[in-house]
């Protein structure tokens, strides 16, 4: 990627605290503002707003072309109005946040949700290139183009980006998976499957314990490292890649792409990912007795070095173009991966925000 030294101020958003800062040629270069978030009193969580990014913009030694961020939905992200927040009762009934910072500090402001800014950042910076340079240097002739981010956390995350184009929807809710079908539970949404919630409470249901442990507890009795019950733990963080490939399966249908997989759960892919792999290797079929694999591309599971070198190495032959001496590179291995984030989803956000930003100022 070309040297870029345009300035875009960030934002990570949570609902205890919020940390400010500056991003340029995608390293970040301010220390970080931390300041508490203020989600009950909407003008106190505004003023912390300004004055966060009057911090930052005030450790520049050049003006910022944008601020760009990933904020909690339901919103109209195109416009920059944030709706009803579950976590952000102040904001109940809309609040023009992005033109409200924009009015302020005159320059653009762009506002997405962290499951596509995630996806963004991965499709620009992260997996998507990756994977792209690794088939080049085995001489492979297929590259990929398309690429489904996934955030495994507090909820089921999502985004989707399309030949380098975020797909926002016309309603801002494109690349959404989390309110999918349940596969386990099939009147509740997915996400009561692939979630922090879902982990604790299968590993509850299953062991007996009705401690109110973390994840990280969980993985570690997984681990061996922590007493608890072990078999249980492991058909905890199991459910959830069972749940996830699931929904990953009919949504990568669509997209026919690369999946990367990002978020604090993500820590306990070594117990998810072969159950998440299992379902999208599964079969379905017909009436008449016909068996055939669900997904039309056979998928690898990238973390894995065998599985890695077949993907790479594909089916590469070369056929001739009719009526000429010419012949051209043809693989028709149909193939996708999955992969876990290298850089981590806080980072694939924040570049994906600075990335975002820049391409919607080139448009204009």
């Amino acid at each position: 990627m070309k040297t870029e030294n345009r300035i875009v101020m960030t934002l990570d958003a949570g609902g205890t605290n919020l940390v400010f800062s500056a991003i340029r040629n995608n390293e970040e270069i301010v220390t970080p503002v931390h300041l508490r978030s203020e989600v009950n009193d909407l003008d106190a969580c505004l003023r912390v707003l300004l004055q966060g990014f009057s911090q930052v913009k005030e450790a520049l030694t050049e003006e910022p072309v944008a601020i760009s961020f990933a904020f909690p939905g339901p919103a109209d992200y195109e416009a920059g109005i944030i709706g009803d927040l579950p976590n952000f009762p102040s904001f109940r009934g809309g609040v023009a946040l992005g033109p409200f910072l924009q009015e302020h500090f005159g320059i653009p402001v762009f506002i997405n949700n962290d499951g596509s800014l995630f996806a963004y950042g991965e499709a620009l910076t992260g997996v998507l290139p990756d994977v792209n340079r690794q088939l080049k240097e085995a001489g492979s002739c297929k590259q990929y183009h398309n690429l489904l981010g996934i955030t495994l956390g507090t909820g089921f995350g999502a985004g989707v980006v399309i030949n380098n184009e975020l797909l926002i929807g016309d309603n801002g809710t494109g690349g959404d998976v989390w309110c999918f079908r349940n596969k386990k539970y099939p009147d509740y949404i997915v996400e009561e499957s692939v979630s922090i919630r879902a982990v604790k409470r299968v590993y509850q249901e299953h062991s007996g314990d009705t401690n109110d442990l973390t994840p990280k507890d969980i993985f570690d009795i997984a681990e061996g490292n922590r007493p608890g019950n072990r078999q249980a733990a492991i058909t905890a963080f199991e459910e959830l890649g069972e749940m996830a490939g699931e929904a990953i399966a009919s949504a990568v249908t669509l997209i026919d792409g690369l999946v990367v997989i990002g978020g604090g759960l993500s820590g306990a892919s070594k117990y998810i990912l072969p159950a998440l792999m299992r379902e999208l290797s599964g079969t379905t079929g017909m009436m008449n007795g016909n068996r055939f694999a669900r997904l039309q591309m056979k998928p690898f599971n990238l973390e894995n070095p065998d599985e890695l070198r077949e993907f790479l190495k594909g089916q590469v032959t070369q056929v001739q173009v009719p009526g000429t001496n010419r012949r051209v590179d043809y693989d028709p291995y149909k193939r996708i991966g999955v992969a876990i984030s290298k850089q981590g989803a806080s980072r694939s956000i924040a570049l994906g925000a600075y990335q975002y930003a820049l391409a919607k100022l080139d448009k204009e």
